[in-house]
């Protein structure tokens, strides 16, 4: 299966490009710690290749032996996964849940930091994702220039012309999330080319598109605004270009009036290589607010704004780097859980979040997206992702079939999305 070679080859490779991070920033970790920092990054080396070995050697899941606050959790995880009643006693990383062993190495990689320090704070993913910004420089030069201009008139256009707009960037927002780093092994990923030019071409290649019904609710939301503001969550996924994408579309529902506030919701730790953490956001927002291109920097200018007007919220929380999927939040994370009912539209970025949605499941395709949350309903729900694993629901009966007869390779590729709500309850 898809989840076989992740385990066995691209996790690997993930973990020898961590040790080679740390590495090449011995010198650094020397000049700012001293012998000090050295030893740690020695430490944590060491770590890391033990927990290479386990990986290709399929040991058994270990409980995690640190302090950090969801070490718990994460220990009745496991505890959880040997009793299940179909499993071997003993869960190993090509024995377990593909969901759950890829989070548990991220969660392992973590640890090897957090307990070593003074390098307890450093990111072994921020090159990769500084790097995934920088070469997408004409992407977002394009994306914020066209969006620039369009915010000049956006007060002048009636409301086929704002669906059209909202439509366009829910759609950029969408194929923003091909640049995955650890979909690729932290191979370059960047988005080269103006996203705006090539999105007629790409229509086919969604597979479910619901956008007249975000638009739908949008604009009802709206109509029927009494006291309360409309809110709108975006369960962030990748930083770099994805992330400019993201903020363009949040942007657009605050200026378009379709939203009053927008929350960011973030990872605490790093995570998937290109996840995005806080330090992530605040950086993108600040990297653009300093550049030299005008739109860029007006963008990251009014972004900052929006953050200290308190329309922009932006939030972390540990239940999304747990293993569990979505359908266990309320019980899990019952604060998390009752944070996102105030929400009018809750926008899912990206391939884990529809994993942890759909339970990573082997589901039929056309089982309904509906029946697949099981349960998770905090409010009117829409994930923008495109494929890069093999759970796929909601499509037409034979939809599915009929594409993987020309295509064995579509779930897998990146080349398919969708833009699929559910309404909730």
């Amino acid at each position: 299966s898809f989840a076989y070679f992740t385990i066995k080859d691209r996790l690997p490779q993930i973990l020898t490009r961590v040790i080679d991070t740390l590495h090449r920033h011995k010198n650094e970790f020397f000049e700012e710690h001293g012998e000090k920092g050295v030893e740690a990054e020695k430490r944590a080396i060491s770590f890391l290749s033990k927990l290479r070995n386990e990986l290709q050697t399929d040991k058994p899941v270990t409980p995690l032996e640190d302090e950090l606050p969801d070490a718990a959790l994460w220990n009745q995880y496991l505890d959880y996964q040997r009793s299940l009643p179909n499993g071997n006693g003993e869960p190993s990383w090509f024995q377990s849940p593909w969901l759950y062993v890829e989070c548990y190495m991220y969660r392992r990689i973590h640890a090897a930091l957090a307990q070593n320090p003074p390098i307890d704070n450093f990111d072994v993913f921020k090159e990769g994702k500084a790097q995934n910004f920088f070469e997408s420089q004409e992407a977002i030069i394009a994306l914020c220039t066209y969006f620039q201009e369009l915010l000049k008139n956006i007060k002048d256009l009636d409301e086929k012309q704002l669906q059209e707009e909202l439509f366009k960037l829910l759609q950029v927002s969408l194929w923003g999330n091909k640049c995955d780093l650890s979909f690729s092994a932290g191979e370059d990923s960047s988005q080269k080319s103006s996203p705006l030019q090539s999105l007629e071409n790409m229509v086919p290649y969604i597979l479910v598109n619901d956008m007249e019904k975000v638009w739908s609710l949008l604009v009802n939301a709206k109509k029927n605004r009494t006291e309360s503001s409309v809110r709108v969550d975006i369960i962030l996924d990748n930083a770099g270009f994805e992330l400019v994408s993201d903020l363009v579309l949040a942007d657009f529902l605050l200026s378009s009036k379709l939203a009053d506030e927008i929350y960011f919701h973030g990872k605490s730790i790093p995570w998937y290589v290109s996840d995005t953490t806080k330090h992530d956001f605040n950086w993108t927002i600040r990297q653009l607010g300093s550049a030299n291109h005008m739109w860029m920097s007006r963008c990251g200018i009014n972004w900052e704004g929006n953050l200290k007007k308190g329309v922009w919220v932006f939030r972390d929380h540990m239940f999304w780097t747990l293993p569990h999927d979505f359908s266990n939040m309320s019980e899990v994370a019952p604060d998390l859980y009752a944070e996102l009912q105030k929400s009018n539209l809750l926008l899912f970025k990206g391939d884990l979040n529809y994993r942890k949605l759909t339970g990573d499941r082997k589901w039929e395709y056309s089982v309904p997206f509906h029946q697949a949350l099981n349960k998770f309903h905090p409010a009117p729900l829409c994930s923008l992702r495109t494929l890069k694993c093999d759970t796929q629901v909601g499509l037409k009966p034979g939809q599915g079939e009929q594409i993987q007869a020309s295509e064995p390779e579509w779930m897998v590729s990146g080349k398919y999305g969708v833009i699929q709500f559910d309404a909730g309850l």
